[in-house]
């Protein structure tokens, strides 16, 4: 028996590496009845019955896993948000930061188009709502290696953001062989399009990043509301100094997060952000 990572799946074949060899392999039957699937970025125990070619026997405990696109134990997700085309959006980033934060994957933030708005100002703006809590880079077309060459060290990265933001763009220049199909914006729907593809695993930088643009939107439906104000990392210092324990930093009094944005501490458009997300999870719970 040997353990290895899978890092590509494909027709019902999974490719696992293992020091410095690449394996194809199948899912013994015993996964079928526990209704459990391989997934990318899996460490499995597997063995091999001829030249490269084996079973996988064991998938061992993740520490994350996604749905779209189907990896597990990432390190680290590129938000990807555009200046324009489509428009920068505060509300939507802090929905993609939420969302990994609920998924135990370190955001990083990665802002494209930079080049079609050259406001300083307003760039400046924007890395100080974000830069006390997460990792975040502007860049462009051209500039975008420069600005990323040193975040992928021994990680798993994946990519998420707004359709239209250069996901496969920013691929595709990372990681030149992919040659991923790129579509130019829909003015009439204001969303990109993208090709779905197996899901690999490809070098980049010292680490791992999956071959495809990720995923564009989300759904919290799996998070309790109560658990959101931890995805939202820069209210901690604040809540220490709320009244209640179990304050949720809405209606109830002394809130020490409401505070520190009425006093300018918390940057308002987060607080507006968890509202709205709060507000959304109650009302899906209120309708099952």
């Amino acid at each position: 028996m040997q353990k290895g990572r899978i890092i590509k799946a494909l027709s019902g074949f999974y490719y696992v590496e293992s020091e410095g060899s690449l394996y194809e392999t199948r899912a013994r039957g015993l996964f079928r009845k526990t209704k459990e699937s391989p997934l990318v970025g899996d460490m499995v125990t597997f063995q091999i019955e001829n030249e490269n070619q084996g079973y996988i026997g064991e998938i061992h405990a993740r520490r994350n896993a996604l749905v779209r696109p189907p990896v597990a134990n990432i390190d680290q997700v590129l938000v990807t948000m555009s200046m324009k085309s489509p428009e920068f959006s505060y509300y939507l980033l802090d929905r993609f930061l939420a969302y990994a934060e609920a998924h135990d994957i370190e955001p990083v933030i990665v802002i494209t188009k930079t080049d079609l708005v050259q406001d300083d100002e307003y760039m400046a703006q924007i890395a100080s709502v974000y830069r006390s809590t997460y990792d975040i880079h502007f860049t462009d077309r051209d500039h975008i290696n420069e600005a990323l060459k040193d975040i992928f060290k021994d990680k798993i990265s994946v990519l998420a953001g707004q359709s239209g933001v250069g996901k496969s763009t920013l691929l595709n220049t990372l990681v030149p062989e992919l040659e991923l199909d790129t579509n130019e914006i829909s003015n009439a729907l204001n969303r990109g399009k993208h090709t779905t593809r197996h899901v690999e695993l490809v070098e980049i930088g010292g680490g791992l990043i999956a071959d495809t643009p990720g995923f564009s939107t989300i759904e919290f439906s799996e998070l309790d509301k109560h658990n959101l104000k931890f995805c939202f990392p820069d209210f901690n210092h604040y809540s220490e100094s709320c009244k209640f324990r179990e304050c949720q930093h809405m209606n109830e009094p002394k809130c020490g997060v409401k505070n520190a944005v009425a006093a300018g501490e918390l940057q308002e458009s987060r607080y507006r952000s968890y509202t709205a997300i709060y507000q959304e999870i109650e009302n899906r719970k209120a309708r099952y």
